[in-house]
């Protein structure tokens, strides 16, 4: 095999290996279901397309230019996963204590109200970057992994295009990976009854919760290494 072919492989495996785990889609596809419970099937359908986007977005862009744009503005990473499980925790507790969650029979907005209007396209549209993508799907802890892959992806070599193309083809079958988890999530509440996908949501809202507070977590112990290695003295 020609070492260009096998290093392109061996990039893309990593991007996967890297990024599947810590995005995991079919652990988000509850989430989805939950924030998406009173939207009809095929708003849904459009919400998971554009997640996928989003995603893909939301990744390359970390992995390409995440340094730069933290560099730039003088962010660091526990920063960003403070903030990402602030936004986290605070949405899994409003989701935890919506006395509507789980009822699908409703869907938000007008009845008549369909996804060819411009104001509900644009609703979509907001709901699907924030929160859907960023912060459920793209947190902070897929941003760091993906800048982590990002780091040499510029190096002044002969491997300067596949490398760059290796990490695209990564990042574009993790997103794919996702529309489609998120696409046909829907087929389970079928499965499930009401009951069952009250519950299930009210789960997965508390799993939510608890993913922020470890987000933050994270986040927290991050500044506190930090702050000690900067201040011996901290720990007489």
């Amino acid at each position: 095999m020609h070492p260009y072919i096998a290093l392109f492989f061996t990039k893309l495996l990593l991007v996967l290996a890297g990024l599947i785990p810590i995005v995991n889609p079919l652990g988000a596809a509850p989430i989805f279901l939950s924030m998406t419970a009173r939207y009809t099937s095929a708003e849904r359908a459009v919400l998971a397309r554009r997640i996928g986007i989003y995603c893909f977005c939301l990744l390359l862009g970390s992995m390409f230019v995440g340094t730069y744009v933290l560099d730039f503005f003088g962010v660091s990473l526990p920063i960003v996963r403070v903030c990402g499980g602030l936004l986290v925790a605070a949405a899994g507790w409003k989701l935890l204590n919506d006395s509507n969650a789980g009822d699908s029979s409703e869907p938000i907005g007008d009845a008549t109200e369909t996804i060819e209007t411009p104001q509900r396209r644009d609703e979509l549209r907001q709901r699907a970057f924030f929160p859907l993508s960023f912060p459920f799907t793209v947190g902070p802890g897929s941003i760091t992994v993906a800048i982590t892959l990002g780091v040499g992806i510029h190096d002044e070599s002969a491997h300067r295009v596949v490398l760059p193309l290796a990490s695209v083809a990564g990042v574009a079958v993790v997103a794919l990976i996702v529309y489609l988890v998120d696409r046909y999530a829907d087929k389970a509440l079928s499965l499930i009854g009401r009951t069952g996908t009250v519950v299930f949501m009210r789960l997965s809202a508390f799993i939510l919760l608890c993913l922020g507070a470890q987000i933050l977590w994270d986040g927290a112990s991050g500044l506190a290494g930090d702050f000690i290695a900067t201040h011996p003295w901290a720990t007489h």
